[in-house]
């Protein structure tokens, strides 16, 4: 059985920046910096459900659609041909009528002013207007290990981003991630209020000045 993160637990997350719960952990999970949101201010925060699929191809994004549970991230590998509109609106509203909450995906998609409109949150690569095929002869995994730049994502894992990128946070250092993110926040407002009181950060951190 998958595990999965509790909806009270997302909701806590869905208030942690990106960077936060990735430096809070020492500094794990960054998925490549070349993946973010197709409109600034999307943000997504859920769990993960691996799809893999052959370049070219979407369909097993489809089936991965038809396979999420709310509060699901579909994240996808869709081999080494990047520049498809693997994804556009249709997909879209399809996911978002079940719940889904949103999709990273290592490859291109389309329609990012329609996927804007509907607040239907994509990570992805960049945006192409090349179209895809079915290749229903070919072979894609749903709910297996997929590697993204040097980070393996496990079904249930934490998908976390922002404007900043994405992070990936395995299920075991979840609560462990929020307790350790709250208190890096309370300390970095603590920061903050000193820096605006006259102190410099030299000063705070206790470093030289060269």
């Amino acid at each position: 059985m998958t595990n999965r993160i509790s909806d009270e637990n997302l909701n806590i997350i869905s208030n942690i920046s990106a960077a936060t719960m990735h430096e809070a952990l020492g500094k794990i999970g960054a998925l490549p910096a070349y993946l973010k949101p197709i409109s600034k201010g999307m943000k997504i925060c859920g769990r993960a459900l691996p799809v893999k699929g052959p370049s070219g191809c979407n369909l097993w994004l489809h089936r991965g659609i038809a396979k999420a549970q709310p509060n699901d991230v579909i994240i996808a590998d869709v081999g080494d041909d990047r520049e498809y509109g693997y994804w556009g609106d249709i997909m879209g509203t399809g996911a978002k009528i079940r719940g889904i909450s949103g999709l990273v995906i290592d490859g291109y998609v389309r329609d990012q002013v329609e996927l804007e409109e509907m607040r239907f949150s994509v990570f992805a690569a960049g945006l192409s207007i090349r179209g895809t095929s079915k290749k229903f002869e070919e072979k894609g995994t749903i709910g297996k290990t997929i590697t993204i730049g040097k980070i393996n994502i496990e079904h249930g894992d934490l998908i976390l981003g922002d404007n900043d990128g994405v992070v990936i946070i395995p299920y075991e250092q979840v609560e462990e991630g929020i307790a350790k993110s709250i208190e890096r926040e309370n300390k970095e407002t603590a920061t903050k209020n000193r820096l605006l009181n006259g102190e410099t950060s030299l000063q705070i951190y206790g470093w030289s000045e060269g």
